[in-house]
């Protein structure tokens, strides 16, 4: 900061210099005034000068240090203390400003508390009238009617599913209850859930599980499976979803296969960036951007790491890798 120190004074140091130099150019303009004498004091004077910025700069620059090593976390604690009329001049606008911030901030979070109380509670209430609509479905006679309707109930089941999870997901690490979970029970409801998308658009299943079990949260490794399976019907046609478990360097794998629609080479790093759909197909307006998005933020508590391979026109591979069992210890230890 000794930059910014010599900057900030820069007109108190011209002033001087300019003042030795009249000084020096008066003596030497008048005879009777000896040079070399004045020339000894404005040599004294600068030496006097420069301890006095030496001075100076030790005791001024640890306010600004301060000051420039804030991490803006509203508190001022590690501010230095102010000595000058300056500095506590900006110690008192900045505790001002700091007060409203922190009320306007708590006011803001409980806003957004009370507001995501309040779509959990309308999400729940809905899910009563779309249960009774679902039964009521189930009521007419098998046909295309009866198809579509399940469709679009299903669509709406979706939206309101992943809404909820959504808000849910700024709060997962409370929600977590890591379980043996059965991971062949939990494909199955998955895919039964799905079954009448699946009937409509003419897709099948290949099921090959050869763990049959995994270490995780069983209400949010769902949500994973069933983000993904609705990604991969979604973007299939007349094809069959491969479902594969498998053990690898003593880790549990979980692979989903599609050979649908695919995704561009050039939107693969940007699959899991929040309302990101695509640059092939811009004008999907069924792709909210939002389902990889929160598979890949639940993903990270449960420590299952995501991977995704795909070619366009050819079909989907999405990779879970499952923690160690030693991996879960070590966090819920932490």
């Amino acid at each position: 900061m000794i930059k910014e120190f010599i900057l900030e004074r820069k007109s108190w140091i011209l002033l001087f210099i300019l003042q030795q130099i009249l000084i020096l150019l008066i003596s030497y303009l008048d005879p009777t005034i000896p040079f070399s004498s004045l020339l000894y004091i404005v040599f004294l004077s600068f030496i006097v000068f420069a301890i006095f910025l030496t001075v100076r700069y030790f005791k001024e620059i640890k306010f600004y240090k301060s000051l420039q090593d804030w991490d803006n976390s509203l508190d001022l604690a590690s501010i230095d203390t102010a000595n000058t009329p300056f500095t506590k001049l900006v110690v008192t606008h900045l505790t001002n400003q700091t007060e409203q911030l922190k009320e306007t901030a708590s006011q803001n979070q409980l806003a957004l508390d009370q507001e995501k109380d309040e779509l959990l509670s309308w999400i729940h209430e809905v899910k009563t009238p779309l249960t009774a609509m679902h039964l009521m479905i189930e009521r007419l006679e098998p046909g295309t009617l009866k198809s579509q309707l399940l469709y679009e109930w299903l669509r709406i089941h979706l939206l309101l599913d992943q809404q909820l999870h959504q808000k849910r997901s700024a709060f997962i690490e409370n929600d977590l209850y890591v379980e043996m979970v059965d991971l062949k029970q939990l494909v199955f409801k998955e895919i039964k859930a799905l079954q009448s998308w699946c009937i409509q658009k003419g897709i099948g299943f290949d099921i090959k599980l050869e763990i049959k079990e995994v270490l995780s949260d069983g209400k949010w490794l769902a949500f994973i499976v069933r983000q993904l399976l609705t990604n991969a019907i979604k973007y299939s046609d007349s094809s069959d979803i491969l479902i594969r478990s498998y053990s690898k360097n003593d880790r549990t794998i979980l692979e989903i296969v599609d050979y649908g629609r695919g995704i561009n080479q050039q939107d693969l790093p940007r699959i899991f960036d929040k309302g990101f759909t695509s640059t092939t197909n811009h004008l999907d307006h069924s792709s909210t951007g939002m389902g990889l998005y929160l598979t890949k933020k639940v993903a990270k508590p449960l420590l299952i790491d995501i991977n995704v391979q795909s070619q366009l026109n050819k079909g989907t591979k999405v990779t879970l890798k499952f923690p160690k069992k030693n991996e879960f210890d070590n966090m819920m230890s932490m």
